[in-house]
């Protein structure tokens, strides 16, 4: 192909060799084997395929509306077949008389059946029995008009195809193809192109879906095996006396059964004798901090030093103050490091963590700088994982000469799909209850001609001694998106609430300033917090109660669940309102039905996965989602991925020294799989 069209290929689909073009797969199929009369048509028909003749051409309209129009038949009745572009090639192309196979979508104009932009092909070039399930390419307007079209892309496939002489070299073990059942490497690779019916795509399907999902797991758990293997933990092997102290006099309330269960799944990792990797997973508020504490205190009773990792200042800034409170009077020493930390006090922290005077330190990436040593680190806690990459991890390692256990904690529910493969070399644990005495937030979803009585709510929410959260998609106008925006929306509200005092925040702002007024928010200064998403992982300010967003139908489940989780902090009840125009999808009024129907993260992200799919949820790219899956859906293969996932165990079980013939092929192509470009393996290993 010429360099025009290849650049169309690298630029707009990421094909930049025939590995890639061979792997991207058709979205969606339509038989071609059957033919329809002209007189059987209706603009209720997806897709039609006819066999007849061109009469006559005709060129109507000027300008923007200047088409071309072939009257098409086959005996039975005429249909129009109609060009907007490329009409000098169309009419170049095509003969009066001449016998054709058109195939496109029906639709009515002007009281008449019509077919826009047909394929259209020789009749005495097809064979139209044989022709079985025609693949689709998801394409671009781009490269439609440089005719690179579903059909383009089909016939470049075809060609490769034609240049293959050999088969596909095998990629997974004979055992493996037997026992489940696997149509060939070789032969799913063509038909997942060229199928000639159902069942045999099925099998297809199926063959190359397990397949990727095989590997991904494979890397995963190899990964996790070898970890285990090469890292020995610091073992905690008691509970002394500042742990029990703490428990026994300190606790804010009983803990939950599940608070319960995870410090017990904590206490059996740190007393093995390999390193813990563990992800917590629990809602906003269900006492993940609590949790951790506890956890840093089993390192503190066994001789060792904790570290707190968190992704902003003022979070940590928060986190601290919150430890020092919990803790009380216990000697525990809790320290703060972060890029504002002045040197004057920066020096005695420093000292302390090298002589171990300093038991628990909390920072934000300041911590990772090479000058901060620790005397002894045991454990890490991570908050906000996906704020938190890899290397990062990384460098908290090398600062003791046995890696720290390590502790992930995210407020994002994960399906448990999506955490087999974002996370899937962590041991999850969950946190799904609430303390005693928290309110579900009541959510509601008015229409945005009814924000005259949802601003007086707001009043009434703020005189009762409340403060309020406004969050906007957009920081300024868009003329293209019909969206409110947050400055129009703040100048508004200062008109609106012009005797109370308000703060703006979004991600543009410097980071001193976005911190003063976040300040100034959590302080009570300013009652009402008018922002973008920056608030999405927060500070806590429990005396907020009420929690606007605008726009609802512009953001994801997950996201709206956890701005949701801005408020709801304190002991008073608290409110979710959504607000959206009234022209709504079918999708965002299941979306907003949801929200106003659940307060339970996991249900909601279940929800998001299938709704939106896993490259859509919020978090995802940066929690490190390392691959790009070209078949598998983590919404739809639920049920495959734990099946794999068990076979790849299996295969890790069988060869763990990686040296069995019988899995050679296996081993072999994950080692190309991970060297890939497409397959940034890297954040997962």
């Amino acid at each position: 192909m010429g360099e025009q069209r290849a650049t169309l290929l690298n630029r707009e689909l990421g094909i930049y060799s025939l590995y890639d073009l061979l792997y991207y797969f058709p979205y969606k199929y339509i038989d071609r084997s059957k033919v329809f009369k002209v007189s059987e048509l209706g603009a209720q028909l997806q897709h039609v395929q006819l066999l007849g003749e061109i009469r006559s051409f005709e060129e109507m309209g000027e300008g923007a509306s200047r088409r071309l129009v072939a009257h098409f038949t086959d005996g039975t009745a005429f249909v129009d077949l109609v060009w907007f572009r490329g009409i000098k090639f169309v009419k170049n192309k095509l003969q009066v008389g001449k016998k054709y196979v058109v195939f496109g979508k029906p639709s009515m104009f002007n009281g008449r059946v019509n077919i826009a932009h047909p394929d259209v092909d020789d009749a005495s070039m097809l064979q139209l029995d044989k022709m079985g399930l025609q693949p689709y390419y998801n394409t671009t307007e781009k490269m439609k008009r440089s005719g690179l079209n579903s059909n383009a892309l089909a016939k470049l496939v075809s060609n490769l195809f034609q240049l293959l002489v050999h088969e596909f070299p095998e990629t997974l073990s004979q055992d493996i193809i037997k026992k489940h059942a696997l149509m060939s490497l070789d032969e799913a690779l063509r038909v997942i192109h060229f199928p000639k019916n159902l069942k045999e795509l099925q099998a297809a399907q199926y063959r190359l879906k397990f397949e990727e999902l095989f590997f991904i797991q494979l890397n995963i758990l190899n990964y996790s095996r070898d970890r285990q293997k090469r890292y020995v933990g610091h073992r905690f092997s008691k509970v002394g006396e500042i742990f029990n102290r703490f428990y026994h006099e300190n606790l804010p309330f009983e803990l939950t059964g599940a608070q319960k269960r995870v410090v017990k799944e904590i206490r059996c990792d740190v007393n093995g004798n390999s390193q813990m990797n563990r992800l917590i997973q629990g809602d906003v508020g269900s006492g993940k901090t609590l949790v951790a504490l506890l956890s840093m205190l089993l390192a503190k009773d066994n001789g060792y030093q904790a570290c707190m990792l968190v992704p902003t200042e003022i979070l940590a800034e928060q986190h601290c103050a919150t430890l020092r409170r919990m803790l009380g009077n216990l000697p525990v020493r809790v320290e703060l490091l972060t890029g504002s930390t002045k040197q004057k006090d920066r020096i005695p922290i420093l000292e302390g963590l090298e002589n171990g005077a300093v038991d628990i330190l909390v920072g934000t990436h300041a911590v990772l700088e090479d000058n901060v040593q620790f005397h002894n680190l045991g454990i890490v806690v991570i908050d906000e994982q996906h704020r938190f990459g890899v290397v990062q991890r990384a460098k908290m390692w090398a600062k003791n000469s046995v890696p720290p256990h390590v502790l992930v904690m995210t407020a994002t529910p994960i399906p448990r799909t999506l955490a087999m493969t974002l996370y899937g070399d962590l041991d999850v644990s969950v946190i799904d209850e609430l303390p005693p005495g928290r309110k579900p937030i009541a959510t509601t979803h008015i229409l945005r001609d009814r924000t005259h009585s949802l601003y007086s709510f707001m009043r009434h929410q703020i005189d009762e001694g409340r403060q309020a959260y406004v969050v906007y998609p957009l920081i300024k106008e868009n003329e293209k998106l019909d969206l409110k925006n947050l400055e129009d929306g703040y100048k508004q509200l200062c008109n609106v609430f012009c005797d109370y005092k308000l703060s703006k925040l979004h991600g543009k702002m410097k980071p001193k300033e976005k911190d003063e007024e976040m300040r100034r928010f959590a302080s009570g200064e300013t009652q009402i917090l008018v922002s973008t998403t920056v608030i999405e992982v927060g500070v806590d300010v429990p005396n907020a109660s009420v929690m606007v967003i605008e726009n609802a139908e512009r953001f994801g489940l997950s996201q709206l669940h956890q701005l949701r989780g801005r408020v709801g902090r304190g002991a008073s009840q608290s409110y979710c309102v959504l607000v959206t125009g009234d022209k709504l999808s079918e999708d965002t009024r299941k979306r907003m039905e949801i929200m106003t129907t659940s307060n339970d993260g996991f249900e909601i992200a279940e929800a998001d996965l299938k709704l939106r799919g896993p490259g859509d949820m919020e978090g995802t790219q940066q929690s490190g989602i390392a691959f790009d899956l070209k078949i598998a859906n983590l919404a739809r293969d639920e049920q495959l991925l734990q099946f794999v996932r068990e076979v790849a165990r299996g295969v890790i079980d069988a060869d763990p020294a990686h040296d069995n013939p019988a899995y050679r092929m296996v081993w072999e192509r994950l080692r190309t799989i991970k060297n890939m470009k497409n397959w940034n393996w890297g954040a997962i290993s």
